[in-house]
């Protein structure tokens, strides 16, 4: 099974997908690989050095050909291995992320179409003032932390929550008001059961 945590910059997506990963091995009884992207490739980390010099239409295409050796390299292979895979991030943030650089969506989504369908994505919400405190805590912001704003990075999110459910991907939102991690992950958990629960032998 292939799990995406997306939300803005600044939701707690890092601290969630790790806490899951180690809840969800325990829950399913089974390994559970955990993931992120930009990977930690060497193209990965140079995209990660160079966003603030590459903008627009080739950051969006660096970023898919990122994914796409993410996807064939690293993903398929833990899921053939048996393994439930969780990715902090995926096509969500380029439909979001890319859009905030002035990439049109229908353009970003022909880059990012044929890649692998996860079983669900997991957007996660909160109110933006609280998003807003987090990131200025941090010592440093990236280009595109800067340039977009959480109620802009929220909007675009919902906006991409449903463009790709008229694509049919399964998703659902988490709201984190008033939660701390753990509450987010079970909730999560939840969402997740029915995935998890063993299907009858034919």
């Amino acid at each position: 099974m292939f799990v995406v945590i997306e939300g803005p910059n600044g939701v707690g997506k890092t601290t969630v997908a790790g806490l899951l990963t180690k809840r969800l091995r325990h829950r399913a009884g089974q390994p559970v690989h955990l993931t992120s992207e930009p990977t930690r490739t060497r193209l990965g980390e140079l995209l990660r050095e160079a966003e603030g010099v590459i903008h627009g239409r080739a950051f969006a295409l660096a970023i898919a050909a990122d994914r796409t050796m993410h996807v064939e390299d690293e993903i398929i292979p833990a899921l053939d291995a048996g393994m439930i895979v969780v990715s902090d991030r995926y096509v969500q943030s380029s439909l979001v992320l890319q859009r905030v650089d002035a990439v049109d969506v229908h353009e970003i989504w022909s880059y990012n179409r044929y890649v692998l369908q996860p079983a669900i994505s997991i957007y996660l919400v909160d109110d933006p003032q609280v998003i807003a405190a987090r990131l200025a805590e941090r010592p440093r912001l990236s280009r595109l932390e800067a340039t977009a704003t959480p109620e802009r990075e929220l909007q675009f999110y919902t906006q991409a929550f449903n463009f790709l459910g008229r694509q049919s991907w399964h998703q659902e939102r988490i709201d984190c008001q008033d939660r701390n991690p753990d509450e987010v992950v079970s909730a999560i958990l939840d969402t997740l059961d029915p995935l998890l629960a063993p299907r009858p032998v034919a």
